[in-house]
């Protein structure tokens, strides 16, 4: 049989037969013949009859053999045994009995399928790849937190190096475009917590202080929490895809060759325009929450504004309020620098922005959350 170059051909001995093997048996030219010479090798009852005796393989005429045309060599030779011949290998020099010798010794059975283990094993290696993930997120946090306050800092030291502009810019889209969303959610929460308290403090005869329920769960927990996730949802998330879309674009890396410190033009307004923006969002939803509140009472339990402004008056402490509304900083500063990291994450294709956002969205939506449950845990705690 003839291809190319390299060629071989069979014939009949005596006492069995023999493949004879010319040219260079090299990568280039192995594949053509190698369907062939597994049809001669398959099995005993595909060997033809004058190769389950004694078989040689003569390699005298080979010019060049590497290592894949040693490979097709050693497998004919294991094959044809594997049938019932006796196979011999003739004139190969040095070398390339070397690499024959070599493919022998590299054919060694592996299994496809790893080890998986236990149940409780793979259990423990997921736990322990979680928290070796969640403690490297931590870690990322705080070294972006680290490197935003090291910004501020400098703000602070020369504030013409504030990008005024900028920071105005994000606070209207973060702040003021998300006045009606965050209103008219709180609205609706509060006027959903007002109905759903009344109809079971009626079965106790204690309707009326639906006001303190709805006035300090809005006030204490609702409303900044609600807000900040619906500021993550929005506004992590345009982060993320805007500090993406431009590090697809290597625009980041060309700030860079200019000298410009890409934390500093683009995290740093974001973080600064959050900060001041979700406590201004979190007292409008506030007044929302317990407007909402206000309506169905009115109308569910007859309770009038004038009534109803005097029973949150009673209800609520000063600290009530304030306890609200000092979480919204910290929230809005995970959520920011949440969504700036993500976004300097991506890689260069879209694929990777959309997993991006999708990734600061969950990770900034359960960091509130758990922000939040831990500030409610200390302030009941000090009795605040």
């Amino acid at each position: 049989m003839t291809s190319g170059l390299a060629r071989f051909e069979t014939q009949e001995t005596a006492d069995g037969g023999q493949i004879n093997l010319s040219g260079p048996w090299t990568v280039r030219n192995v594949g053509e013949h190698d369907a062939a010479l597994r049809a001669i090798a398959s099995s005993v009852s595909n060997t033809p009859r004058h190769m389950q005796g004694r078989v040689v393989i003569d390699l005298s005429e080979v010019t060049t053999l590497d290592t894949a045309g040693a490979w097709i060599v050693h497998r004919t030779q294991r094959d044809l045994a594997d049938a019932g011949a006796d196979v011999q290998i003739s004139g190969a020099n040095t070398t390339q009995s070397g690499l024959i010798e070599l493919a022998r010794e590299s054919d060694q059975p592996c299994d496809v399928e790893p080890d998986r283990g236990t149940a409780l094993e793979a259990i423990a290696e997921r736990m322990g790849r979680a928290v070796v993930m969640l403690v490297s997120e931590f870690l990322a946090m705080l070294n972006m937190v680290g490197l935003v306050m090291a910004v501020i800092g400098r703000i602070i030291v020369r504030p013409r190096t504030l990008r005024l502009t900028s920071v105005v810019s994000q606070m209207e889209r973060v702040g003021l475009d998300a006045v009606p969303i965050v209103a008219l959610l709180t609205f609706l929460i509060g006027a959903v917590l007002a109905q759903q308290g009344a109809s079971q403090l009626k079965l106790f005869g204690a309707e009326v202080y639906t006001v303190n329920l709805v006035a300090i769960s809005m006030l204490r927990e609702l409303a900044v929490l609600i807000t900040a996730i619906i500021v993550a949802g929005r506004s992590g998330s345009a982060f993320t895809a805007e500090i993406g879309s431009m590090k697809v674009r290597e625009e980041i890396d060309a700030m860079r060759t200019l000298g410009m410190d890409p934390i500093a033009v683009l995290v740093a307004p974001r973080v600064i325009a959050l900060v001041l923006m979700l406590p201004v969002l979190t007292f409008i939803a506030d007044i929302m929450g317990l407007l909402g509140g206000g309506v169905v009472t009115y109308f569910a339990l007859d309770i009038s504004p004038q009534i109803y402004l005097q029973r949150v008056d009673v209800a609520v402490a000063s600290n009530t309020f304030f306890v609200g509304l000092i979480k919204a900083p910290f929230l809005a500063i995970a959520i920011a620098v949440i969504g700036c990291l993500e976004g300097m994450r991506v890689t260069g294709s879209a694929e990777s922005v959309g997993e991006r956002t999708t990734s600061s969205v969950v990770k900034a939506i359960f960091t509130v959350i758990v922000l939040n449950a831990l500030f409610a845990i200390f302030f009941t705690a000090v009795g605040y």
